[in-house]
């Protein structure tokens, strides 16, 4: 690899760092191409990155970039990247479901999400949490449910005057009767 070549992947990966608000790195050691093919064709669905980046050019971008310093120690052997931009978790979940349906082909090194670096055995769990559309259902149905309370209590309220002005005017009319 030419040392433009070299200069081309590092500022990439530091424009891909850059954006992302998860990474992901992989041991694929294990991994066939028809399996890597396909793992990315879910990658590409999800709208996540993908790539295979030396370890060297790697730590040049990760430097470059800073903040990085904690998911160094990972860096060996061979590396694939997921890079995130949207969802952070999204390719937690792909990277669960895809370790389970073929065990050993492929390993998770590190998540990083935001500024946290995550061990890889804690994939599960990360894979676990909700997703960004969940979260947001989640607060909806709490600030609405305040709201509805009041609406019932009220509908109570107004209902017990009806009722109360119905026993009054059927007192009248016995009265009047």
């Amino acid at each position: 690899m030419t040392k433009e070549q070299k200069a081309k992947v590092i500022g990439d990966t530091v424009e891909r760092l850059q954006r992302a608000s998860g990474l992901y790195l992989a041991d694929f050691a294990y991994l066939t191409v028809e399996k890597a093919n396909h793992l990315r064709g879910e990658f590409f669905r999800a709208g996540v990155d993908y790539k295979v980046i030396k370890n060297t050019l790697l730590k040049r971008a990760l430097q470059d970039v800073g903040g990085y310093d904690d998911i160094m120690p990972y860096l060996v052997g061979q590396t694939g990247v997921v890079f995130t931009y949207d969802d952070p978790i999204a390719p937690a979940r792909l990277l669960k479901t895809f370790i389970k349906d073929n065990e050993k082909m492929l390993s998770v090194k590190a998540c990083v999400i935001g500024e946290e670096v995550f061990d890889g055995s804690r994939l599960e769990e990360l894979a676990n949490l909700p997703t960004h559309e969940e979260l947001i259902a989640s607060i909806i149905g709490s600030i609405a449910a305040p709201s509805q309370g009041i609406v019932g209590a009220i509908h109570g309220v107004m209902s017990g005057l009806v009722y109360a002005i119905d026993a009054i005017e059927k007192q009248k009319q016995d009265q009047a009767a």
